[in-house]
């Protein structure tokens, strides 16, 4: 069945004019749950490992890239199958061999749309380590492509077009094409929708010559997905936090935000933009601009 991913609704429209009754389409939002069978032979078991809130579509990749970035699985090939046991819960049949730690697991209960770390009940729980550390200074970006990545992200989210609700990830190589492009009402949904797309697609991993844009805000849970996978680079419409910026450098990445129009700033990594010059700012913080050449500007 395909998944419904908006709603019709009535609207009472309000203006200086007064009111109006009209049509209006809604982004769908509903609960995921993800459980996993595990074990061999007789001890083997189902265990419900997170409730997310998601709009309904590519559930199995969002299944996928959650289990991938949360450390569980390596590869797609760890997945025998996946099951659905009811309208909103997907069973993912790991291979027998899979070690999972139960206790760990849950910890996760249970991530909204907005957040997908707030279900975790310890600092230990939020932070996952990747074994991917991106290689130093590749890629290289230019700044003209990347003033081209927002526009190219936008054109292609479907159903943005339709509600205007909702976020989207895409992962582009160094060219600036879009290789792979997911929505969701959730970021992070978004980004593990694009993560498990590329398991499943057989995409070699880690990710080291793509660049991940985000169409919101860079939190710490969206860098530290990016890094899971080798992601060098990781991009945002909107600003990215401390801590987000902390993992960033802790990961050897790329972080760069306020990606709008023909400017945007680097926080980390700035060594994989090509060609361009920058202006160092308090010491932590790069700010690239177009056809601007003060005095001070670092060449790289």
């Amino acid at each position: 069945m395909t998944p419904q991913r908006t709603h019709r609704v009535t609207a009472q429209t309000v203006t200086s004019a007064g009111f109006e009754q009209r049509s209006d389409l809604l982004v769908a939002e509903e609960p995921l749950e993800i459980r996993i069978g595990h074990g061999a032979g007789a001890g083997r078991r189902q265990l419900s490992i997170a409730v997310t809130m998601r709009t309904p579509g590519d559930d199995e990749e969002l299944a996928t890239g959650f289990l991938f970035t949360e450390g569980l699985i390596q590869q797609a090939a760890q997945i025998m199958a996946d099951r659905w046991l009811a309208e909103n819960t997907l069973l993912v049949e790991l291979q027998p061999d899979i070690p999972v730690d139960e206790a760990r697991l849950t910890r996760h209960l249970f991530t909204s749309s907005s957040c997908g770390v707030c279900g975790k009940a310890s600092l230990d729980a939020v932070q996952t380590v990747s074994c991917h550390y991106p290689m130093p200074g590749h890629p290289l970006f230019s700044a003209e492509t990347l003033f081209r990545l927002p526009d190219i992200l936008r054109q292609a989210q479907a159903t943005f077009d339709a509600t205007g609700g909702l976020h989207a990830a895409g992962l582009f190589d160094a060219s600036g094409r879009l290789v792979l492009l997911r929505e969701d009402v959730g970021r992070h949904n978004a980004v593990d929708k694009v993560i498990g797309a590329a398991l499943r697609r057989a995409y070699n991993l880690p990710l080291r010559d793509y660049l991940l844009l985000v169409s919101g805000r860079a939190g710490f849970e969206l860098v530290q997905k990016a890094s899971m996978a080798g992601i060098p680079c990781l991009a945002a419409v909107g600003a990215p936090s401390s801590l987000a910026l902390e993992l960033a450098e802790a990961s050897g990445m790329t972080l760069i935000g306020f990606l709008r129009g023909e400017r945007f700033n680097i926080y980390s990594g700035a060594e994989r933009l090509e060609g361009w010059k920058v202006r160092r700012l308090e010491g932590f913080w790069l700010e690239c601009y177009k056809n601007q050449k003060p005095s001070n500007l670092l060449t790289f």
